[in-house]
């Protein structure tokens, strides 16, 4: 665990007394690959942490909430969007040689009185954003024709699709009208 991140911080001041508290409130630069492909946060724009650590008997519980601004491309119409993004962060940071129950998933332990942020923001930022990222609620997409966005038509817009089965018979409506001469 590297002192120096700021994604670790140090747990000294709580010491292992249940029901110390402290907040911390930072503003940190976010880690690379922080996303999907269609929509993240950018590595080394700002997250702001606003957290409670609360030492508890078996670790120190850390509360609070994660905000950044996520950026990305929509998925209906390809326009780049950018919006703002709250998440919630709850974790619990176990003490050395305390074992999860049996069943439960393995938790993050505390190393040296520091615990290691990256890895709890990271799950809980990706699971927060859009699953389907939109620039808008109603964003109407792209024209299934031209590919035109819909949002930048003015009036009405149509394309006159012909069946490609009926093509062939196109040819003789121009015939019959000459044998009808």
């Amino acid at each position: 665990m590297d002192s120096h991140s700021p994604f670790v911080l140090s747990t000294h001041d709580l010491g292992r007394r249940p029901g110390s508290m402290r907040t911390v409130q930072k503003v940190i630069g976010a880690p690379e690959h922080l996303g999907t492909e269609l929509v993240g946060i950018e590595a080394g724009s700002d997250l702001a942490l606003d957290l409670r650590l609360e030492s508890v008997m078996e670790g120190v519980l850390v509360s609070g909430t994660v905000r950044g601004i996520v950026v990305g491309e929509c998925g209906r119409c390809l326009g780049p969007i950018s919006q703002p993004l709250a998440a919630e962060v709850q974790e619990l940071f176990v003490y050395p040689g305390h074992e999860a129950p049996e069943g439960e998933d393995e938790l993050p332990k505390l190393h040296e009185d520091r615990l290691d942020l990256e890895p709890t923001l990271r799950d809980v930022i990706v699971t927060a954003l859009p699953f389907q990222p939109v620039c808008r609620p109603d964003c109407p997409g792209l024209c299934p024709e031209c590919g035109i966005p819909l949002a930048e038509v003015v009036g009405e817009h149509k394309h006159e699709v012909r069946d490609p089965r009926w093509a062939a018979l196109e040819g003789l409506t121009g015939d019959l009208a000459a044998e009808d001469n």
